[in-house]
């Protein structure tokens, strides 16, 4: 019962803050149809979260996961991710020739979702821990990468130049492949790095 309470504690703490970022991020941002663009998979996301939150909650790395994906898409929504502040201090501290705040949006776009596949097959499904577990959730978050590249592509056909803010290719013709990449990298990363900490807290 405890556990639970303290759960649905942090739940609803990174809930408050995320809406109150999405409300500073709200004020004028660099245009609000990339605004809305960029932030709408949480418009998608957090009522879906509230829904299942009592049925079927989610483990508390998860949430935080989930609250630092927001933040980094609304960050990126704000500025658009070729004028984000960060990634123009980057290009000074690693000699990048463009903005890269966008590959930092592709790596959490692989390692948030493969955290979140992971453990709705180890919750949901007979999949046990392993090799074709690691093998389904990478190839799903490229699935999902690739999914938002042609999301990007029916964005630039529909909207012409008006989705150049959105797309943020900055002139790079390999600007699909590499955030594609990074994808990869982060679902491998996150598996990784963070499935012990996932499994413990899926025990509880």
């Amino acid at each position: 019962m405890a556990s639970q309470l303290k759960l649905h504690n942090e739940a609803l703490f990174w809930l408050l803050a995320g809406l109150l970022l999405l409300a500073i991020t709200a004020i004028q941002p660099h245009d609000y149809p990339t605004w809305w663009m960029e932030t709408f998979p949480i418009f998608i996301a957090v009522p879906v979260l509230i829904l299942t939150f009592k049925r079927n909650p989610l483990t508390p790395l998860m949430y935080r996961l989930l609250f630092l994906h927001a933040m980094i898409l609304m960050v990126g929504g704000h500025y658009t991710y070729a004028e984000v502040p960060l990634g123009n201090w980057m290009e000074g501290w690693f000699g990048f020739t463009r903005n890269n705040y966008d590959k930092i949006g592709h790596f959490a776009q692989g390692f948030v979702p493969a955290m979140l596949i992971r453990e709705l097959l180890i919750k949901y499904t007979p999949l046990q821990r392993g090799k074709v577990l690691l093998a389904l959730v990478t190839a799903s978050c490229l699935g999902i990468s690739a999914a938002y590249e042609l999301i990007e592509w029916a964005a630039a056909e529909i909207m012409g130049q008006g989705a150049d803010a959105f797309l943020g290719t900055q002139g790079d013709v390999w600007d699909t492949q590499s955030d594609m990449l990074m994808a990869l990298i982060g679902a491998i990363a996150a598996q990784t790095a963070m499935r012990k900490i996932q499994d413990r807290q899926l025990a509880i």
